[in-house]
């Protein structure tokens, strides 16, 4: 399922009026996209992110493969507040350019619910 997930992601980054639509469960963390990202040159994209689980927090990051492994959000995309409230990310896709996707827990220690909405 993450590969296809993945396949769908890069395609969205090339047709900004497609969307994509993750939702997911994450113990410390979780890899959204399995391998670093392309792009066209000029994409916007919208980027909603909601954590549904009472008493924890998350960071949508982008990263190395190396961060994802140990843990590090080194560009935080999005950060969660409790379930019912979704953030929105508006931002260049080239800033994502050959890095991965990630979620990451930060408070709590519960598995947390989130969805994730690309555009």
């Amino acid at each position: 399922m993450m590969f296809v997930a993945v396949i769908v992601f890069v395609t969205i980054m090339e047709n900004a009026h497609a969307a994509l639509t993750i939702t997911g469960t994450t113990g410390a963390k979780y890899l959204i996209s399995g391998m670093p990202t392309t792009t066209a040159p000029d994409a916007i994209l919208k980027i909603v992110f909601e954590n549904r689980t009472h008493g924890t927090n998350l960071s949508l990051c982008a990263g190395t493969m190396a961060d994802f492994n140990a843990g590090k959000c080194t560009m935080q995309l999005s950060s969660s507040g409790g379930p019912g409230f979704a953030f929105l990310t508006i931002m260049d896709a080239k800033a994502l350019l050959g890095k991965v996707i990630y979620v990451i827990r930060n408070v709590g220690t519960v598995n947390s619910q989130f969805i994730l909405t690309i555009e």
